[in-house]
C-alpha cells in the first residue's frame, strides 16, 4: 500500500477538525462527533480537489475552491446533522474563512514538498537522447591536395 498521500491527508483533516472544533465547538457548541463528521467528509473531498487541481491551478483558486467547499459542505451537513439550524450560516462562513486562510499554507506545503518531490523523481521526467546519430561533414582537406 503506497503512503505516500496519508502525511498530507492527516494533516488537512487535522487543520479542518482543529478550526471546526473551534468555531463549531467552543463558540456554538456543536458535538464533537458531528464536528468529525463534517471535518472528515469536508477533508476528503477537498483533499481529492487539491490532488487532481491544485496541480494545474494557482493557489489563489484553489484557495478560492476550498472556501466555496467549506462553507456549503459545513451548512449543507450542519443542517442535516444538528437540531438549531438558526446559527449555521455565521458558523459556516466563519469556519470556511478560517479554512481558507489555513489552506493557503497547506497548498504551499502541497506543491513544495508533495508536487514538487514527485515530479523530481518521477521516471518520466527523465530526459535521455536515444535519438542519436553521427556528425557528416565535408572534408576540410582534400587527399589530393598536395599545398602545405
Amino acid at each position: 500500500m503506497n503512503y505516500y498521500y496519508l502525511k498530507p491527508f492527516i494533516i488537512k483533516l487535522v487543520l479542518t477538525t482543529a478550526i471546526l472544533w473551534i468555531v463549531l465547538g467552543l463558540i456554538y457548541h456543536v458535538s464533537l462527533m458531528n464536528i468529525l463528521i463534517i471535518s472528515i467528509m469536508i477533508s476528503t473531498l477537498a483533499f481529492l480537489g487539491d490532488i487532481f487541481i491544485l496541480p494545474n491551478v494557482r493557489n489563489f483558486w484553489a484557495t478560492i475552491g476550498d472556501f466555496g467547499l467549506s462553507f456549503v459542505g459545513i451548512y449543507v451537513l450542519g443542517l442535516w446533522l444538528t437540531e438549531d439550524s438558526t446559527f449555521l450560516t455565521d458558523a459556516a462562513l466563519i469556519s470556511a474563512i478560517g479554512i481558507a486562510i489555513g489552506e493557503v499554507f497547506y497548498h504551499r506545503y502541497l506543491k513544495d514538498n508533495i508536487f514538487h518531490a514527485k515530479t523530481r523523481s518521477s521516471p518520466q521526467n527523465i530526459r535521455t537522447f536515444t535519438d542519436m546519430q553521427t556528425e557528416f561533414s565535408k572534408e576540410l582537406d582534400h587527399p589530393d591536395d598536395k599545398t602545405p
